[in-house]
């Protein structure tokens, strides 16, 4: 699979009997929207809405943790994802949500598409839109974990001083300098010292495809890293940070996420915290 189709190709190819659409859409609590309902209320047709709360740890304390490889294998079986399926994914939010569901993928062995664009450049061409949920088989579907996609904090805090590994942020720039207050209530703002700042905005053009290689690598050469040398993505809660891995991807530098990211180093006092520009 490319890692991007645009609206037409979808268009072409809805009804495929190996296509399988999936809404990816995902919100803060904050945003007060409902992903699910908004979902009911319109999609591209034959689209399948994931549920962020079916592909994560719900047990592990943290917002989004990736789930095991069972419980991946069981949730996208129920949406009739199989081995042999040709993903594709989009969704409606202003966090591109769709990223963190390719990255569960590629993790758990399957490549995947996202829609270039998604919903909202499929919605501002006017194309076709279906109400509902609709109908489809479940499937067999087989995951297999690649744990080196994935860091947690000790290797996170090991990494401090060794720097091994270069670790780029994917939140707003006055969130990760400490200016601008956290979005998640009592939670101090900063970044994990010696983290590099790539917010996902920068990746993406104002009708809301992604930039091309080029632009995407500027931004991130411009960040100062060395795209020659290991990367960890980070963000809020390892949502976003699937977009820096998702762009990394397409530069074929393949990335890890840190999967508890801001929201559990920031909930750790012993752990160290800079704040300014990197």
């Amino acid at each position: 699979m490319p890692h991007l189709v645009s609206t037409q190709w979808l268009a072409d190819n809805l009804g495929s009997d190996a296509l399988v659409v999936l809404d990816g859409s995902y919100h803060l609590p904050a945003a007060g929207r409902d992903a699910r309902a908004e979902y009911l209320a319109g999609h591209i047709p034959g689209a399948r809405f994931v549920g962020f709360d079916t592909i994560a740890d719900m047990t592990s304390g943290l917002d989004n943790t990736a789930p095991s490889a069972d419980a991946f294998a069981a949730r996208m079986g129920d949406l009739g994802v199989s081995d042999g399926s040709t993903v594709v994914i989009y969704d409606n939010s202003p966090h591109r949500t769709s990223a963190r569901v390719w990255f569960l993928l590629k993790m758990f062995g399957k490549d995947a598409a996202i829609l270039d664009g998604g919903l909202g450049k499929w919605q501002a061409e006017g194309r076709a839109e279906e109400q509902g949920e609709p109908e489809w088989q479940p499937a067999k579907f087989t995951a297999k974990a690649d744990p080196a996609k994935l860091r947690d904090k000790a290797q996170m805090l090991a990494n401090i001083d060794s720097r091994a590994e270069q670790v780029v942020d994917a939140r707003g720039a006055d969130r990760f300098t400490g200016e601008a207050e956290e979005i998640r209530p009592g939670m101090v703002s900063g970044h994990i010292p010696g983290s590099r700042n790539v917010p996902i905005g920068t990746l993406y053009e104002a009708d809301g495809t992604m930039k091309d290689l080029a632009g995407i690598e500027a931004e991130f050469l411009g960040a100062g890293l060395d795209l020659g040398r290991p990367i960890v993505t980070s963000c809020g809660s390892g949502v976003t940070a699937a977009n820096l891995s998702f762009a990394l991807d397409r530069l074929g530098k393949p990335s890890a996420i840190y999967d508890g990211s801001w929201s559990e180093w920031a909930a750790d006092p012993a752990t160290p915290k800079a704040t300014g520009p990197a």
